[in-house]
């Protein structure tokens, strides 16, 4: 999908569906281009830790990436070291603060149970 703003140039928009391993019903929200998994939850009152402030210093926005994987960027060796701090690390396993939005694919993502203090 694409959107054009008035006086801008047309970008690129899909959703993003959050499903909650606490049982919550699922949302879906429009995300832009550049903008991240973690950006996209907290415009929409979706509460997802972020004890660094979003800048792969912790684990805390860990989630699971169910759809759209291949349209995220590729994960570096820093977000692969704090996934592995993460309270049930899958293969699956990403930082919401590093998946920016790049592709056409829309993305879905589990946000595990989060009450822990994380790293």
């Amino acid at each position: 999908m694409q959107a054009k703003l008035k006086g801008a140039k047309t970008m690129k928009v899909i959703n993003i569906t959050y499903k909650f391993a606490d049982g919550q019903p699922d949302q879906t929200h429009i995300a832009a281009e550049g903008e991240s998994v973690l950006d996209v939850a907290l415009n929409n009152d979706i509460k997802l830790q972020h004890n660094c402030g979003g800048v792969c210093g912790c684990s805390t926005c860990h989630i699971y990436v169910e759809a759209g994987m291949d349209d995220l960027p590729e994960i570096s060796d820093k977000e692969e070291d704090f996934i592995d701090r993460a309270v049930d690390p899958r293969i699956n396993s990403r930082l919401a603060c590093q998946c920016v939005i790049q592709g056409n694919e829309d993305v879905v993502v589990t946000i595990p149970e989060q009450d822990f203090l994380g790293h």
